[in-house]
């Protein structure tokens, strides 16, 4: 087991660090009012898209970024094309497809994340009921330009791989058991049967998923190995990222069930539909096996497995402290404030750090939905009011 989960590392690190350091660049390079002057209007969906293909949001971060563009005035057809295309592609998603499936495979991915936000967001413009343009709001706290440093870039870059990071080591350790375990025999007689009956037993199992579309490429790579057609892999590798529980829930109560209707309507038919073309045109494009990399490899994709290693083991001591400091803070009443600004959990650290970081504070909890931090030890208001001010974010009284 341990050997298969270590082949996939080696396969997975090297451009999952790409990735990062890709999206830490486009971060610091991009104007920090860009979303507000640009995703509205006619072109807002395709602009959206543009944006959002390239950036590696998982599941986990599209959900507050898609709602913070609507909250910031991007029309609703531009915030559903982003939380279409998003979560199914990105620099990182893209190159570890490639690595795994093929470059083939990984580029109509591309394709397919495009087209399906296009879509999506050009239904949910013409009969969602919402407004095509909005207003530009003032900039928020939040928005401030981050320093065009390199120190920013690998900074956020780490950003994005904590954010994903737990569904990483799950997608590993389900290829691994898969790789080991699954009947090598299974999906070949769905094969069997055709494209379109299998990618309809994937759709079931994949819509309502909280899956990472970096994370989940190693298990659908897996499957294909086992026998899978790789038209059902991209509908898993469209259908699982792009929708969750959690997703159906924040398009319903953000939008409304008309626009949820079309979103989910455009994932499930537009995958489909995408899927089976792949397997008529481009099936001939065999993916390399996830366990056929693991003699020779080179040393940067040994030392890039490492690298992420010590960043998950990181990742993971961070988080569990952070756990417990939210526990030990909301186990007797402290000073409360809100906290507007917040759009997802790379806020929220943010937000922990900086009045973490006041003398004088033995604890900190900083919570979503409502947006606000409970803060114990000898501290006052107004410090905390002010570290909060630093971190980029606007305090208020709690509700």
């Amino acid at each position: 087991m341990l050997e298969v989960v270590w082949s996939i590392l080696v396969e997975l690190a090297p451009w999952l660090l790409l990735g990062a350091a890709v999206a830490g660049a486009l971060h610091v390079l991009l104007p920090a009012d860009f979303v507000r002057r640009h995703l509205r209007g006619r072109s807002g969906v395709l602009k959206a898209i543009a944006v959002g293909v390239p950036l590696p949001l998982c599941s986990c971060g599209v959900i507050p970024a898609g709602l913070g563009l609507k909250k910031d005035g991007a029309s609703d057809g531009a915030s559903v094309g982003f939380l279409i295309s998003t979560p199914q592609t990105g620099v990182d998603s893209i190159l570890v497809s490639a690595s795994f499936l093929g470059w083939p495979f990984a580029l109509f991915k591309v394709f397919s994340a495009a087209i399906t936000g296009l879509v999506g967001g050009g239904l949910v413009d013409a009969f969602g009921g919402g407004r095509k343009d909005a207003p530009p709001p003032p900039p928020s706290c939040a928005e401030a330009a981050p320093p065009r440093t390199v120190r920013a870039a690998v900074a956020h870059g780490v950003e994005m791989l904590q954010m994903i990071w737990g569904w990483l080591v799950v997608g590993v350790l389900v290829s691994a058991a898969i790789t080991l375990w699954l009947p090598h025999d299974l999906f070949t007689r769905v094969e069997a049967i055709g494209t379109g009956l299998s990618a309809l037993l994937v759709l079931v199992v994949s819509v309502p998923m909280y899956v990472c579309a970096t994370a989940s490429v190693p298990i659908a790579a897996a499957l294909v190995g086992a026998g899978m057609p790789l038209g059902a892999a991209l509908v898993f590798l469209m259908a699982g990222p792009a929708t969750n529980v959690a997703t159906i829930g924040a398009v319903g109560r953000a939008f409304g069930r008309r626009v949820l209707g079309l979103y989910l309507g455009t994932l499930v038919f537009g995958s489909l539909l995408l899927g089976w073309a792949f397997d008529f045109v481009l099936a001939d494009g065999a993916p390399t096996g996830v366990h056929d990399h693991v003699h020779g490899a080179a040393w940067w994709a040994v030392a890039s497995a490492v690298v992420l290693v010590g960043l998950l083991a990181w990742f993971a001591v961070t988080d569990a402290a952070a756990w417990l400091r939210r526990r030990r803070a909301t186990a007797d009443v402290g000073v409360t404030l809100g906290v507007d600004g917040m759009k997802c959990n790379a806020c929220v650290r943010k937000v922990e750090g900086a009045v973490g970081a006041l003398p004088g504070v033995t604890a900190v909890a900083v919570q979503r939905e409502p947006d606000q931090v409970v803060v114990h030890g000898a501290v006052t208001r107004d410090q905390i009011v002010g570290a909060i001010q630093s971190a980029g974010f606007r305090p208020r009284d709690a509700a």
